[in-house]
């Protein structure tokens, strides 16, 4: 049985673990509400540029589609690309999009295809790499960023371009979080090429609405697709941070509880522990009185 020296140094220590939990906490609280209005303030843009790309795409048939609309017209060669967490201490944050990550890369090797790996933040270069060191081409550190900017996605679009554009992949697909709420957080699989272009995206601005484009959808489809692909990667890096934040607080909130409990199964160890041992000493002045 330990003693009582140290039980109050057990009681001291979880003290000290609660008071960081706490305060990871109430900085996660606050990084979230940040993070979630930025998640949020990007999806009308990226929204209303997929529906453009749809309008356009509804007029370009044949082989005048631009690549990234078109495709190769194949699926032998799949570039993953996994986007999580550069931090732990989220609970499954991570591990969920991984997870998600690793059933299509399997159902697709099974199905005899070629899978290249690019992961996005290093929690997800770090479990994807015991498995598929083979097969990751490229990996992305943004620990350093303090915020998402069209800058941070612009190198990993970049390298996916250059990728599809030397004809090493043919489909290219994007798992991430996508963010709902603070308790809700979705693994969430998006193609980026081909681009997938929504049926109904098009019939949004009306029946009567007839756009005439200057210069020709080909010419403007080429410039807005690569633009696309950047803001479509720029969304669920936001959506990411807005799911680590919530993660992290509930995890941490979950660490506290679990540490005020630990303190309070502790601390009546300690008292029960200290009684018996003023018992025990009463009883032996007792008797030694008594003997005398």
């Amino acid at each position: 049985m330990a003693s009582l020296k140290e039980m109050r140094n057990r009681i001291s220590s979880v003290k000290a673990t609660q008071k960081i939990t706490k305060a990871m906490q109430m900085v996660a609280a606050a990084k979230l509400r940040r993070s979630q209005d930025a998640a949020e303030a990007a999806r009308p843009y990226a929204r209303r540029l997929s529906n453009v790309i749809a309008n356009l795409a509804a007029s370009v048939t044949g082989d005048g589609a631009p690549p990234l609309l078109a495709g190769t017209g194949r699926d032998d060669r799949h570039l993953i690309v996994v986007a999580a967490a550069d931090r732990g201490l989220a609970g499954g944050f991570t591990s969920s999009i991984v997870r998600a990550a690793r059933e299509r890369i399997d159902t697709l090797i099974r199905q005899g295809k070629d899978v290249k790996i690019v992961c996005v933040g290093k929690k997800a270069t770090g479990q994807l790499r015991r498995v598929y060191a083979d097969r990751i081409v490229e990996n992305f550190d943004l620990s350093a960023y303090r915020q998402f900017t069209l800058a941070v996605a612009q190198p990993i679009a970049d390298h996916v371009t250059r990728l599809y554009e030397a004809g090493d992949v043919d489909v290219v697909t994007l798992f991430y979080s996508r963010f709902k709420s603070v308790v809700i957080q979705t693994p969430t699989a998006l193609q980026l090429i081909p681009a997938v272009v929504e049926g109904g995206a098009a019939a949004q601005t009306g029946a009567s609405a007839v756009y005439e484009y200057e210069p020709s959808e080909e010419e403007i489809l080429e410039t807005l697709l690569p633009r696309n692909l950047t803001v479509q990667i720029l969304s669920a890096l936001l959506d990411n941070m807005a799911g680590f934040y919530a993660s992290q607080m509930t995890a941490m909130d979950n660490a506290t509880r679990n540490a005020g409990d630990m303190i309070k199964r502790y601390t009546l160890e300690y008292n029960r522990s200290r009684q018996a041992q003023i018992t025990k000493e009463l009883i032996e002045i007792i008797s030694g009185a008594e003997a005398v």
